[in-house]
């Protein structure tokens, strides 16, 4: 007799049948993340490095994050990597990290164009008012540096509206280089959430629905998670290395060191060699980071007057020149304004007072060594002293230089034999000598 009714065995059944298609399918497939990590200013190189991982996650259908701390960085650039993040095929997370991290200037933007935007504690963000020097690090007419910045202003507005931030406050960090706390941007809707690493991102991020650039909607599943990071090539990385204004300063100033070193000491091959190499280096490095034109000459002067200094006789007054040149034109490379940090005031000095002495000793007395008389050959042997081995009467037998030469005795009939003699001349291969007196005019002993 069946005791359980119909109507629950109907019910049963699926219910049966759902649990154990649960238990045969397994543990849940982790979602797959990208993550691209930037730490140090946007540059060109920088921005191919995104754009990898960018499209390295849009081939996974996965979840970039980016992780960014910088001061800032290139305008154009900046403008690159928001246009490719704002177009991505995928969710783009940028996230404001580690903790005390910041995201300033060219990384505010960045920020505000993310799918997702999130801070670390202690992180902060803005101070992305636009940079309007011209190449030679003058500033820009107030026209033009007002057009440059009404143009940023309308760009960060365009982006907070996109992504539903507040777009006033975003506008502050343009015109008034306003910055904002971690709580501050949270509770002013620049960011939508704080996160103590990446490991709470992901989980806060799960089940969130964000819109794509073609409307579509997404909910993010992020828990749990493949993380992939996606590192910089060793290009990349070097590349990015010498993209630091210390390091680039340090590239030109060895460059033009050693091509220096070749043109005094042609055929050395080795200083020319690294010159050339740390100059070529050096330019892109200072191309990358906008240098300006005005502190470049301004160094190049510097060594032209270092190297004036071991010709004319100036009492040092080219080396100090030229020390002037080099610390004004280190000054100039990035001035204030630039979105890149100052090179180190330590350096400048350490570097000027290394070079001023360097030319003003090292090079001065290479200089004076080649301008000296080269003497070569029988003419050599003029002023040398001997060793009289067979008495000069007043010809005989000299030891020079441990070579037996014939000689001749002149002012005096007879030289004995072991007395010291000068060679004063040479008569085909007949030495011409004459005694050598010490300064007490005693007759001095010849050399063993």
């Amino acid at each position: 007799m069946n005791l359980v009714p119909f109507s629950v065995r109907k019910l049963l059944l699926p219910a049966v049948l759902f649990l154990f298609l649960s238990l045969s399918a397994g543990p849940a497939v982790a979602a797959p993340v990208y993550v691209v990590k930037v730490d140090g200013p946007i540059v060109p190189v920088v921005a191919a490095y995104l754009e990898r991982g960018i499209a390295r996650a849009e081939a996974a259908d996965a979840v970039c994050i980016v992780e960014l701390n910088t001061p800032g960085g290139l305008y154009e650039t900046t403008q690159r990597i928001v246009s490719r993040i704002l177009n991505a095929r995928v969710p783009v997370v940028v996230f404001v990290s580690p903790a005390g991290g910041w995201a300033g200037s060219a990384g505010t933007f960045i920020t505000m164009a993310a799918h997702v935007a999130a801070m670390a504690p202690g992180s902060r963000i803005g101070a992305a008012h636009p940079v309007a020097l011209s190449p030679s690090g003058e500033e820009m007419p107030s026209v033009q540096e007002q057009k440059i910045t009404e143009d940023a202003a309308a760009w960060v507005r365009s982006i907070a509206q996109m992504r539903g931030r507040d777009p006033t406050k975003a506008e502050l960090a343009v015109r008034e280089s306003k910055s904002y706390t971690d709580q501050e941007a949270l509770a002013g809707k620049l960011i939508d959430l704080r996160a103590a690493d990446l490991a709470d991102l992901l989980r806060q991020l799960h089940g969130r629905e964000v819109t794509l650039s073609g409307g579509t909607k997404v909910v993010l599943k992020t828990s749990p998670a493949s993380i992939n990071r996606e590192e910089m090539t060793r290009v990349e990385q070097f590349l990015f290395t010498i993209s630091n204004p210390n390091l680039a300063y340090v590239l030109m100033t060895v460059g033009l060191l050693g091509i220096v070193l070749e043109l005094y000491n042609p055929g050395a091959i080795l200083p020319g060699v690294l010159g050339g190499v740390s100059l070529l280096l050096a330019l892109y490095a200072l191309g990358t980071l906008n240098a300006y034109w005005g502190g470049i000459l301004l160094i190049l002067l510097a060594f032209a007057l270092f190297v004036a200094e071991a010709f004319i006789v100036s009492h040092g007054l080219l080396t100090v020149g030229g020390i002037a040149s080099l610390v004004f034109g280190s000054l100039m490379l990035f001035s204030h304004g630039s979105p890149f940090p100052e090179i180190s005031l330590g350096l400048i000095v350490g570097m000027a007072g290394a070079l001023g002495a360097f030319f003003a000793f090292a090079v001065g007395a290479v200089v004076r060594g080649q301008r000296r008389q080269v003497v070569t050959g029988k003419e050599g042997l003029i002023g040398t002293v001997g060793k009289v081995l067979t008495p000069l009467k007043p010809e005989g037998t000299v030891l020079l230089e441990g070579e037996r030469w014939w000689a001749r005795a002149e002012g005096e009939e007879e030289v004995e034999s072991g007395a010291a003699v000068v060679v004063t001349g040479l008569e085909g291969l007949k030495l011409r000598v004459k005694r050598k007196v010490s300064r007490e005019g005693d007759a001095a002993r010849g050399q063993g």
